[in-house]
């Protein structure tokens, strides 16, 4: 209880100060504020005892592209994947977060990119705009799950975020997160020391590839972060 009392002691002023440091540095453009939210989650993850172990290489070429696509477990899967993937990015986040004062401002300044569940129009329309963004040269993160498990099982995918992968025409690559769901459970408040495991699996091809594939690229993005859970979990028994 008391390393919960702590960060979040330490974490309110922490991303307060680097909320103000961002709206200057914004006239640098979205990667400068991608950085500086490295620095963030760097930050934020010291004070809670969690180390994040990053496997696998994320090479990408000048204006190249990609989809992220990681499982999701707990808030603090944003730290450990911001802690991890050096290459700028940007989020599609749900609309709500967008609201909170100089945070949502912040997120729209790093080029984030908003959803609104509840509308399934503008839903669409966002992911349109994320697809236009990736043909683009912006990298993109996508939990396709939508939202946080409550244990390490992989929830139904939402499909917007394979409709955009096809439409971008982009590699999608998998991101098995591992161990945040026993650092920070879904709707708990404490918070526990430890690993979090950052796994970047092959990526998947989508070129050539059409709207028609979606299910397709679904069950290969499942089966990939699926083969994975079991091969981690067979090490460790």
């Amino acid at each position: 209880m008391l390393r919960t009392l702590f960060f979040s002691a330490t974490f309110i002023p922490w991303t307060l100060a680097v909320l103000l440091v961002s709206l200057p540095l914004s006239l640098f453009g979205p990667d400068a504020l991608h950085r500086l939210a490295r620095i963030w989650a760097r930050g934020a993850l010291l004070p809670a005892g969690v180390r994040v172990r990053c496997r696998g290489e994320v090479a990408l070429e000048s204006g190249q592209a990609v989809i992220f696509m990681p499982n999701h477990q707990s808030n603090f899967d944003i730290l450990a994947l911001l802690a991890c993937i050096r290459p700028p990015f940007r989020w599609l986040a749900k609309k709500e977060l967008f609201s909170i004062p100089l945070f949502g401002t912040a997120m729209r300044l790093a080029g984030c990119i908003a959803v609104d569940r509840g509308d399934r129009e503008r839903a669409v329309a966002s992911m349109d705009e994320a697809a236009r963004r990736i043909r683009g040269g912006e990298s993109v993160v996508i939990f396709p799950e939508g939202t946080r498990s409550f244990d390490d099982r992989l929830l139904p995918f939402k499909k917007g975020g394979f409709m955009t992968a096809l439409k971008a025409q982009a590699p999608v690559i998998p991101v098995r997160i591992s161990g945040s769901g026993q650092v920070h459970r879904k709707h708990s408040r404490r918070i526990r020391a430890g690993t979090i495991a950052i796994d970047f699996l092959p990526p998947i091809e989508t070129r050539g590839l059409t709207t028609d594939d979606r299910d397709l690229l679904m069950d290969w993005v499942r089966r990939a972060l699926s083969a994975h859970a079991e091969e981690h979990e067979a090490k460790t028994t």
